[in-house]
């Protein structure tokens, strides 16, 4: 979903004459915050790019526009576009459909990958477990011992940390918090949230604050 209106003064900021009318594209996973590729687009691909919702570049080698998925059905959903100080640059944050790279990993620049790009991964790995058979992992026995059992870990985990903290030991704090983070989110995915939802609420409030 598109969350960001690239305006037409945007639009006609961009320098193509500088870029000779290939614009580099930077694309970012909207959530993650992993860089997932880099093309480049002329103007037909970025009036394509933003009428379909898809993004579309220029390529070099075929000398043609093409879609990103068009033969995969990896698509890279647009997001929000947003060109660099000197205009002749754009970064594209999308939502990826599948993996990007056609070596099958989610990024062309695999194994690179950042720590919230991590807890990305991590989340959806537990999302894909809700209805696995418990016997498959512990996270699938969670699920399977209902909301109830979850929250009560989240609880112990929640009271296991701030002990830690009151008795300064940062290793067992480390550890207690990383349990604590990790049963948060089998309890958000057992309520159908995930982080952006409660990403988005901080925003809101921090907006409200100012």
């Amino acid at each position: 979903m598109l969350t960001q209106q690239f305006t037409t003064q945007e639009i006609e900021k961009l320098d193509w004459e500088k870029v000779e009318n290939l614009m580099p594209v930077v694309v970012q996973h909207a959530v993650s915050g992993s860089v997932l590729m880099m093309g480049y687009m002329n103007q037909e691909a970025l009036n394509v790019t933003l009428d379909s919702g898809k993004v579309t570049f220029f390529s070099r080698t075929k000398q043609r526009l093409w879609t990103k998925g068009e033969s995969s059905g990896h698509f890279l959903n647009l997001v929000a576009i947003y060109p660099d100080c000197d205009n002749d640059t754009l970064l594209i944050l999308v939502d990826p459909i599948g993996p990007t790279c056609h070596n099958g990993t989610e990024s062309c620049f695999a194994p690179a990958q950042t720590d919230w790009g991590f807890l990305y991964q991590l989340e959806q790995l537990l999302a894909s477990r809700k209805n696995s058979s418990p016997d498959s992992s512990y996270t699938a026995r969670l699920y399977a011992s209902g909301t109830k059992r979850i929250a009560q870990k989240v609880g112990e985990e929640g009271l296991e940390t701030a002990l830690a903290a009151t008795v300064n030991d940062r290793e067992e704090l480390t550890s207690e918090a990383a349990d604590l983070v990790y049963h948060l989110l089998v309890l958000l995915q057992d309520q159908e949230l995930d982080l952006s939802q409660i990403i988005r609420r901080l925003q809101e409030r921090q907006s409200n604050q100012q």
